[in-house]
């Protein structure tokens, strides 16, 4: 059971509505990497985690992020204040009104169906989808991709940060960018708790794969470096040892029952190519300066 409490996690101080900056701050409310996809990311994991310890986790960061989402949507909604009262009102005129939508920065969508109100959509207007939520109900793979997550909205915060002077707004950004370094080293502690955890799963790999790097892209700008050298890797650069690299003809298989090869048989020698034709085709008859090289027709009379 959840019970909202009417005053916000981090106060809200606002110097002065600014609408532009309203558009580009709903990216952390209804974006890929805002507080609505990590709140649903985290609630619907900890519903589905067995262990009691991580479902107590994702459970109390899911409700702290509806709480941001709560932050994000009144910051919203303030710097939306002045796009609000005019539009309902309609104390300018209408060259003014419609001049203030485009100018201010906000999409129509924005303005006119919302309002001016925050709604569930990034700054080009995208709704939020459920899409955003990609977990797999296996632990070692949900945390490194929360780990991830909790990155990737850090850096959106900071730049969040940086294109305002208003000071209360980097002040609540700021902690919000804070709470995402919280909350990625409790999930990075909750990771490493569990041992072995890397490779994700219960499958091992194929030792004999394993520890292979295969050096595909080859030419100016070749770096070597623990990722790809040392005692941990067995490096191929002779990309032929990879063709293929299991000892096989590099050939694609399978067995057919009598049934099968029969159609198969009939399939090819119906749908069969003749190389000794040289048919006019469209390009030909349409073909004009920059199509290359084409057949040569006889000149119509």
């Amino acid at each position: 059971m959840f019970m909202h409490n009417k005053r916000l996690q981090y106060t809200v101080r606002l110097s002065e509505p600014n609408p532009r900056l309203a558009c580009v701050l709903l990216e952390q409310f209804g974006g890929a990497d805002g507080e609505l996809a990590a709140a649903m990311r985290y609630f619907t994991q900890g519903l589905g985690e067995e262990d009691p310890g991580r479902k107590d986790m994702l459970l109390d960061i899911a409700t702290e992020e509806l709480s941001h989402l709560e932050v994000i949507g009144s910051i919203v909604t303030m710097l939306n204040k002045g796009v609000k009262a005019q539009l309902s009102e309609a104390q300018e005129s209408e060259a003014d009104l419609f001049a203030m939508v485009g100018q201010t920065g906000t999409s129509a969508k924005e303005s006119i169906l919302f309002g001016g109100g925050p709604a569930l959509i990034d700054s080009a207007g995208v709704p939020w989808t459920a899409a955003y939520i990609d977990s797999r109900s296996e632990p070692t793979v949900d945390l490194r991709n929360n780990i991830a997550a909790e990155s990737r909205a850090k850096i959106v915060y900071e730049r969040l940060i940086n294109i305002t002077d208003d000071p209360g707004i980097k002040e609540a950004l700021g902690f919000l960018m804070t709470r995402e370094v919280a909350h990625q080293k409790s999930f990075e502690k909750a990771l490493y708790s569990i041992e072995p955890n890397f490779p994700s799963g219960k499958l091992p790999a194929m030792e004999q794969y394993a520890s292979v790097y295969v050096n595909t892209s080859q030419g100016e700008g070749d770096m070597t470096g623990p990722w790809n050298s040392g005692d941990q890797w067995d490096r191929i650069d002779d990309l032929e040892q990879t063709m293929p690299i299991d000892g096989g003809d590099g050939t694609a298989t399978v067995d057919l029952d009598t049934g099968d090869k029969a159609a198969l048989a009939q399939l090819a020698t119906r749908l069969a190519s003749d190389t000794t034709r040289d048919p006019t085709t469209g390009t030909d008859l349409g073909a004009g300066p920059g199509a290359g090289r084409t057949k040569q027709l006889e000149p119509m009379d």
